[in-house]
Order: structure tokens, then C-alpha cells, then sequence
């Protein structure tokens, strides 16, 4: 019987898909291919024991995602979440909520500018 076996991409519609690469580019240093999109390879993943992706629905009532107002929100795994935030620092971007370390890693939540909420994970080992 055939299985999931994990996230083969995010695909989301934007008025202005060039501005939203573009401040993806800036604030997170994302090098989009010509074509539109980039890859996430999965050894640059697997260099960092404890990645890995989460697939979880949040009841209609969660304030989770807040202050954005969207229908999902997304997590990117970084190496160095104080190297990112001080990127994002540079170009004006501030973290609406930064955690103290978990078990599972460093997180840090950031707006795009169309009001997507974006968690930034530095994983740790798994236990």
C-alpha cells in the first residue's frame, strides 16, 4: 500500500509574485531559479539531526497563527537562527514572537509582507 512519505512543496498564489521573491531573496537570503521556485535539497536537511516535516491542522479557533489572518502558516528549518533574525534585522524585519530553546529547537515567527506568518526552526537532535 502506498504511503506519504513527506512535504514535496508549498505553492501559494500572490498579487505580486516578483515582490514576494524578491523579499523572500532580501530577508531570507532564498535563491529562487528561473523558473520561479527554488528546492529545498533533502542532504541539506539531513545535515541538521532533528529536521525534519510537520503536517498538523489546528482547530478554526487557534490563535496560533495570529497576528496573521491566513489560512495556514509555514515553517522554514534554518542553520543559524540568530545569523537569519539578524538578516531580517537588517532589511526591518522583526520577529512578532521569539520562544525560549525547546527540546526540539530554536523558533522564531515573522510577517511577509502579505501577511503570511513564517516559524523559523533551528532543529535539535531528537532525543
Amino acid at each position: 500500500m502506498g504511503k506519504v512519505i513527506g512535504l514535496g512543496g508549498l505553492f501559494l498564489k500572490s498579487p505580486d509574485p516578483d515582490a514576494l521573491r524578491a523579499w523572500y531573496s532580501r530577508v531570507l537570503g532564498l535563491a529562487f531559479d528561473d523558473w520561479g521556485g527554488l528546492v529545498f535539497l533533502p542532504q541539506d536537511a539531513a545535515n541538521h539531526p532533528g529536521a525534519g516535516t510537520v503536517f498538523s491542522p489546528f482547530a478554526q479557533s487557534s490563535e496560533y497563527f495570529a497576528p496573521s489572518t491566513k489560512e495556514f502558516m509555514f515553517n522554514l528549518m534554518v542553520d543559524d537562527l540568530e545569523s537569519v533574525l539578524a538578516r531580517c534585522a537588517a532589511e526591518g524585519v522583526e520577529p512578532v514572537k521569539t520562544f525560549p530553546a525547546e527540546a526540539n529547537g530554536l523558533f522564531a515567527h515573522i510577517m511577509d509582507p502579505e501577511g503570511r506568518k513564517i516559524e523559523l526552526w533551528q532543529p535539535k537532535p531528537m532525543a
